[in-house]
């Protein structure tokens, strides 16, 4: 597991003055659990939102997986940039490893993400190509069948894509692969 020490070492030199954005693309952006300060709207290139990670917790278990969202490599993605304050900043990441890096199925990175603002440089958790839980892309029949079967310690994972696809929506973000598999998923 990355220890905080470790997380420590990605974080930006300046992080106890500035503070620390965090971007969120999904279940971060409509629960995110910790206390921020600003929000803006990001865009992140090289790397796009996917159902690309088995999910053996929140959303499904090891005999009974379902589908959690990551990012992956190839296009870009819009999100959230959370902002957290300088006093705030050990205690969120400490939390957001606990969170994300349960079965360490992502990679935390310091990524560019570009908001109306500027570029910013923000956390992300992108998706470990490597790992045994790594996806990749579905066919949507299999991923329909995950999206159905899963269910963990977060609940259902049709309840997680439901909610993410209505945040975006309230966002006005439009991902076409999560609304097209919510709806086949669905019927």
């Amino acid at each position: 597991m990355t220890t905080l020490n470790e997380t420590m070492g990605l974080l930006p030199a300046d992080h106890d003055r500035t503070g620390l954005w965090v971007f969120a693309y999904g279940s971060l952006m409509w629960r995110p659990d910790f206390d921020h300060d600003e929000v803006r709207d990001g865009l992140m290139r090289g790397y796009h939102r996917g159902l690309c990670l088995y999910s053996h917790q929140y959303r499904g278990t090891p005999d009974v997986p379902g589908l959690v969202f990551g990012l992956d490599r190839g296009g870009s993605c819009r999100g959230r940039a959370l902002h957290v304050t300088p006093d705030q900043v050990t205690s969120v990441t400490t939390y957001l490893y606990e969170r994300e890096m349960i079965n360490r199925v992502y990679l935390p990175r310091m990524a560019t993400v570009a908001t109306p603002e500027g570029d910013i440089k923000a956390l992300a958790f992108i998706a470990d190509r490597d790992h045994h839980q790594y996806a990749g892309a579905l066919e949507d029949g299999e991923a329909v069948r995950l999206i159905r079967q899963g269910v963990g310690h977060g609940g259902a994972c049709i309840d997680y894509l439901e909610n993410t696809a209505q945040h975006l929506r309230d966002l006005n973000i439009y991902d076409s692969q999560l609304e097209r598999l919510l709806a086949l998923a669905i019927k």
